[in-house]
């Protein structure tokens, strides 16, 4: 099961957070008393979706952690059920306050954050910021170098690309996992990622999120490199890659050099998507790590 927490980000905005797994049952004589144990002796996650994703594109994940973990993924601003207020900061800034405010309002920390693409990049920023908060961080699919005005261009004319709405939504897993341009071979994986962040409307299916405001967000960090960022995570820190994903080899391992306490794993047959395209190895590219952290 997963239990819906709202929690209050950067200015103001509403953030969906989601429990997953069933949490102990309180003691009802002393629920303050519980609800301090839990957080002093459950190691805390906190799971950062990228960009147009979802908490629930964790699910998986964050079910097979909450075994031993709080494992608890976060609808980013302008993301699934969280708020998208038309005048919200889209800064780096803004989305870093808010998985901080979601480790101090939840009682998560220090907690491991893991983050996939944008939310391993705020994942390693706030390890930075405050490094009280984290206890270790999962950089899944991230690169630490600028993309350039070229790749928002592309991003721009991609969004434009969508044959939106899509009637029903077989046609949206046919065309993000099949007709999309820039798949190259057939997809399910992806095709079921953005069925995923769409809603029915009454012309068809569109995303849950404002295209608009997903270009802004990527506007604040695809003009800059992060590598001086990266260098101030003082956690242990996991680096992992899907072979033919968008972060190469020796970017990934050049990452994991710079990173003081970093390392290194990569998952085959995985691309961008790496925990949703091969969810076993992906996590079992993980659990050394975590139990390397609890152990």
């Amino acid at each position: 099961m997963a239990r819906r927490i709202d929690v209050t980000g950067a200015g103001g905005v509403r953030l969906a957070a989601w429990e997953f797994g069933d949490p102990p049952k309180p003691d009802q004589t002393a629920p303050e008393r519980d609800a301090r144990e839990r957080e002093d002796h459950t190691p805390g996650v906190l799971l950062l979706h990228g960009l147009m994703g979802r908490a629930s594109h964790w699910a998986s994940t964050a079910r097979w952690l909450s075994g031993r973990h709080r494992a608890v993924a976060l609808d980013q601003r302008g993301h699934g059920q969280s708020g998208k207020p038309p005048r919200a900061a889209f800064t780096r800034e803004a989305y870093v306050e808010d998985a901080e405010a979601a480790l101090e309002q939840l009682g998560l920390g220090p907690a491991v954050l893991i983050g996939h693409a944008m939310g391993a990049l705020t994942a390693w920023q706030l390890a930075a910021k405050r490094p009280d908060l984290v206890s270790g961080v999962i950089i899944c699919d991230m690169r630490a170098s600028a993309l350039g005005s070229a790749s928002q261009r592309e991003w721009s004319a991609w969004f434009d690309s969508w044959p939106v709405p899509f009637a029903t939504l077989a046609d949206v897993r046919k065309w993000f996992g099949e007709d999309d341009p820039w798949v190259e071979r057939p997809n399910p994986a992806r095709g079921e990622f953005y069925a995923e962040v769409m809603s029915e409307s009454p012309d068809g299916w569109r995303p849950v999120f404002e295209p608009e405001q997903m270009l802004k967000s990527r506007e604040t960090w695809v003009y800059d490199a992060h590598w001086e960022e990266l260098a101030q995570v003082r956690c242990p820190t996991l680096v992992v890659r899907g072979l033919d994903g968008e972060l190469g080899r020796a970017e990934a391992q050049e990452m994991v050099r710079v990173l003081p306490l970093g390392q290194y794993a990569e998952v085959a047959d995985a691309g961008h998507l790496v925990h949703y395209d091969q969810p076993v190895a992906w996590r079992g590219a993980i659990e050394p790590f975590l139990d390397g952290l609890t152990g």
